[in-house]
């Protein structure tokens, strides 16, 4: 039997037998006295350590907990470093990118092996992780997030000949208009890539102009983009807050709701009904109710900010009780680490979701076994420790089915491996 071996030798190895005093599945009741064996980038046993197969020349891990590695299915690197959107039409595009490559190693340190990649610079970070030029977890990213004009994919304090030069430049807003521009804006993340369609169907906090009840997008546009990205087998996450275009997402066969604040019991039956899921984010409302002004944040989203927050609180506890599946999702975009809502804290939003009434381990499901669903047909084999599932797993000094704070705190992520690769490991020197 082999101990954890230093940086280079770890990065080569291929078995590694995890032996941990509680096991979290990511679904079901936890394992006391468990055993994870990883062999190369899938998982061959996970279960109770008296049943584990012999290993042979494995290295050996011993940690107090094992867990899938988390996913955080609502973020953007957009590597803003104040909470204003007019910074992303006057920060250079390569400045930008230059900070979302520090971001991706930032969030893989805290135990976030997955991002689904809601609006940003994800679908060329992807590249840069996967080619080995960026560490960083698995991005499944959207291209740019569709809204009509003056949507909450606008920014309307330009004029709109610019920003749809920004859209065609940097690619990470986009407005359309009516049935043939929607299909062509699908079509333009589809030609990069993109693992699922970011859509407004409400208005939005950050946005100047859009009240976050009023709908965006016609029906019509709605089930248009749907069938559209259905025929690539990708699915459409719709940015909801009012009702009204929580509803006519919903008709028009969208996978997941973002944020959801005036869900109410009708709208929480019609999600439930069609295998709909929310994903909350409730930490970006923390962060930015804590912070204000001082966070650089305009005095119009502030004052939006604070008129929707305990009706969202409200809506999260709405679901659990209503039988909603919910993924875990934060909304985070900072790259400062002195930025509200940045990248690193993406965790603290378990706690969140105990708060509104969820379990730590539904939680932890929320944030493992549930949210590879909101991808659809383009959902990996993961967030589940169990034989076959993807090699993404986290060792822990903690154990986070007792609390989900721990989690929050990145040096109790000991160990992290992406596709079986050890990523993370005591005594890594970690971004400052």
């Amino acid at each position: 039997m082999r101990s954890a071996p230093d940086r280079s030798a770890a990065e080569e190895a291929q078995l590694y037998r995890l032996e941990v005093d509680v096991l979290i599945p990511g679904s079901g009741e936890p394992i006391a006295d468990g055993c994870v064996v990883l062999d190369g980038a899938v998982i061959r046993y996970a279960g109770p350590a008296g049943a584990a197969p012999t290993t042979p020349g494995a290295v050996v891990v011993r940690a107090k907990a094992a867990m899938p590695g988390m996913w955080d299915c609502h973020g953007h690197f957009m590597g803003l470093v104040a909470p204003d959107l007019a910074t992303v039409a006057t920060t250079p595009p390569a400045l930008m990118a230059v900070r979302v490559a520090r971001d991706a190693a930032t969030v893989l340190d805290a135990g976030f092996t997955s991002v689904r990649e809601v609006g940003g610079f994800g679908v060329w970070l992807r590249a840069a992780i996967e080619e080995g030029t960026v560490r960083g977890p698995s991005v499944y990213a959207a291209g740019a997030v569709l809204s009509p004009t003056g949507g909450h994919a606008d920014l309307h304090m330009f004029p709109l000949e610019w920003v749809c030069d920004l859209a065609d430049r940097v690619g990470i807003l986009r407005q359309c208009d009516g049935v043939a521009e929607c299909l062509r804006a699908v079509r333009l993340q589809l030609r990069v890539d993109a693992r699922l369609i970011k859509i407004c169907a409400s208005g939005g906090v950050m946005s100047q102009v859009d009240h976050p009840v009023h709908q965006q997008f016609s029906s019509e546009e709605l089930r248009a983009i749907v069938e559209e990205a259905g025929r690539a087998d990708r699915v459409v996450a719709a940015h909801c807050h009012g009702k009204p275009g929580i509803m006519a997402a919903l008709e028009a066969g969208v996978k997941t709701i973002e944020h959801g604040t005036f869900l109410d019991d009708e709208a929480a039956d019609a999600m439930r009904e069609r295998d709909a899921i929310l994903v909350p984010t409730r930490l970006i409302v923390e962060e930015f109710l804590a912070h204000g002004a001082a966070s650089g944040m305009p005095d119009y989203a502030l004052a939006k900010l604070q008129a929707i927050a305990d009706r969202h609180l409200t809506a999260i506890s709405l679901a659990h009780e209503r039988g909603v599946r919910i993924a875990l999702g934060t909304d985070v975009a900072g790259s400062s680490p002195r930025t509200p809502a940045r990248w690193g804290q993406n965790a603290q939003e378990l706690g969140y979701l105990v708060r509104a009434g969820l379990s730590p381990l539904e939680a932890i499901e929320a944030a493992t076994a549930t949210a590879p669903l909101t991808l659809g047909p383009q959902a990996p084999r993961s967030g589940l420790l169990a034989e076959g599932f993807d090699a993404d797993v986290l060792a822990l000094s903690e154990d986070p089915s007792v609390d989900v704070s721990v989690l929050a705190a990145p040096a109790n992520v000991t160990h992290v491996w992406r596709a079986g690769v050890l990523a993370k490991a005591p005594g890594d020197a970690q971004a400052p």
